[in-house]
C-alpha cells in the first residue's frame, strides 16, 4: 500500500497568491482574476468585489505585473542601451528623465552599458529582445552621429543625444547651433565686440556648430569674424582650456578681447585658473561663457559661470514619449540650450564701448 505524500504547506513569510484572496474571500480564483484584471463581463456582484478588496488588502496581495502583461501581449519593459553616460554627471540626466517618463507611463526602464566603441551594442539588443522589451532607447554621453546595425532595424528605436544618417530614425539633439548663437549675442549685448571662442579641435558636430552659432551671431551684428580669436584644443578639457587663453591672449600685438566664449564649462573653468595667472579679474576685466551646464563645476565657480544647459533630461523624457506615443519622425528634433545667467559677464564700460567702436572703424579705413 503506498502512503500518500504529505500536503506541503506554505512556506511562513511566503508570498501570498490569488489561490489564497480566493480562499479568503470564499470565491473562485477565476472570479479573483477577473476582478483584478478589471474584466466585468462576467456581471460579479458589487458586494463580491469588495470582499476581495478586502481579502487582498488583508493579506497583503500583490499581482505578478510580469505574468499579467504578459497575458496582455505586453511586457511593460523599454531598453535603455548607452556608451557612458553613467560616468558622466551631466549627462546622466538623461537616464532620470526616461525614469521618470517610463515611470509615468507604467513602464520599467532596463538599462545596459556598451562602451563608446559600441561594441557590446549587438549583444545588448538581444538581451533586450529576450527580454521583450516594447522599444529601445539608443543614448551616448555627447552629441555624436552613430551607425545603427542591423539587428535594430526591425525594433522601434529612439536616439537620444545622437543621430544617423537613417533620417527615418528618430533622433533627439541639442540644437548647439542656436546655442553658440545666442551665447554669442548675449555677450555682444552687454557690449562685447572683441569675443574669443576657445574651443575644442576635436571633429564633433558640437564643436562645429557651436562654431557656426559663434560666425553668425557676429555677422547678424555687425561684427567681423577675426579668425584669430578663435583657439583651438583637443578633448575639451579644462588643461585644454588653459592653454588655449593662455595662448589668444600672449599673442604679441594683438588687441585683447573683451570677452570669453568656451565651448563648455570645463574649458572654461581652465580659462579662469589662465585668467588668474594673468592677473586678470573675472567679469570685471574678462567676461566668460561657458556651455553645457556642469552643475557641479558651473555653480560653484567664483564667480559662478554663465553658460547653457545642455537639455539632458528633456532629452531622456522626450525619447520615452516618443517611443509609446510618438508619429514616426522624418528629422532630428533639436531641443534648445537655455542661457544661465549667473556671475561671469557683465557689460562693457561704456568708455571701452566707445574705445573698440573706434579701433573698429581705425581698422576698417
Amino acid at each position: 500500500m503506498t502512503e500518500k505524500a504529505p500536503k506541503r504547506r506554505k512556506a511562513a513569510g511566503a508570498r501570498p497568491t490569488m489561490h489564497d484572496v480566493a480562499r479568503v474571500a470564499g470565491v473562485s480564483q477565476t472570479t479573483v482574476s477577473f476582478v483584478l484584471n478589471g474584466r466585468d463581463e462576467a456581471g460579479i456582484a458589487e458586494e463580491t468585489k469588495a470582499r476581495i478588496a478586502q481579502a487582498v488588502q488583508q493579506l497583503g496581495y500583490r499581482p505578478n505585473a510580469m505574468a499579467q502583461a504578459l497575458r496582455r501581449g505586453t511586457t511593460n519593459l523599454l531598453g535603455l542601451i548607452t556608451d557612458e553616460i553613467i560616468t558622466t554627471p551631466h549627462a546622466v540626466e538623461i537616464i532620470k528623465g526616461a525614469q521618470d517618463a517610463a515611470q509615468a507611463a507604467g513602464k520599467l526602464l532596463v538599462i545596459l552599458t556598451v562602451g563608446h566603441d559600441m561594441k557590446g551594442l549587438d549583444q545588448a539588443v538581444e538581451v533586450m529582445i529576450e527580454h521583450r522589451v516594447e522599444g529601445i532607447i539608443l543614448a551616448t554621453m555627447y552629441h555624436r552621429e552613430i551607425q545603427i546595425p542591423p539587428i535594430l532595424e526591425n525594433i522601434p528605436l529612439v536616439l537620444a543625444d545622437c543621430f544617423s544618417s537613417v533620417k527615418s530614425v528618430p533622433a533627439l539633439i541639442p540644437d548647439d547651433f542656436r546655442g553658440g548663437f545666442e551665447a554669442v549675442t548675449h555677450l555682444l549685448e552687454q557690449g562685447h565686440t572683441r569675443i574669443g571662442f576657445v574651443t575644442n579641435s576635436d571633429n564633433i558636430p558640437a564643436a562645429h556648430l557651436r562654431l557656426a552659432g559663434y560666425r553668425e551671431a557676429l555677422t547678424a551684428h555687425g561684427v567681423a569674424f577675426d579668425e584669430d580669436l578663435v583657439v583651438y584644443s583637443p578633448g575639451g578639457t579644462q588643461a585644454g582650456g588653459y592653454e588655449a587663453t593662455v595662448k589668444l591672449l600672449s599673442a604679441a600685438g594683438r588687441q585683447r578681447p573683451t570677452a570669453l566664449f568656451c565651448f563648455n564649462d570645463r574649458m572654461a573653468m581652465g580659462a579662469y585658473v589662465a585668467l588668474n595667472e594673468l592677473g586678470l579679474s573675472i567679469p570685471d576685466d574678462m567676461s566668460v561663457m561657458g556651455f553645457d551646464n556642469q552643475l557641479m563645476l558651473s555653480a560653484h565657480l567664483r564667480p559662478g559661470l554663465t553658460t547653457l544647459q545642455l537639455p539632458h533630461y528633456q532629452i531622456g523624457r522626450m525619447s520615452v514619449e516618443q517611443l509609446l506615443h510618438g508619429e514616426p519622425q522624418t528629422e532630428w528634433t533639436l531641443l534648445h540650450c537655455p542661457l544661465i545667467q549667473r556671475d561671469s559677464v557683465v557689460p562693457i564700460p561704456q568708455k571701452r564701448r566707445r574705445l573698440g567702436r573706434k579701433t573698429a572703424a581705425a581698422k576698417s579705413s
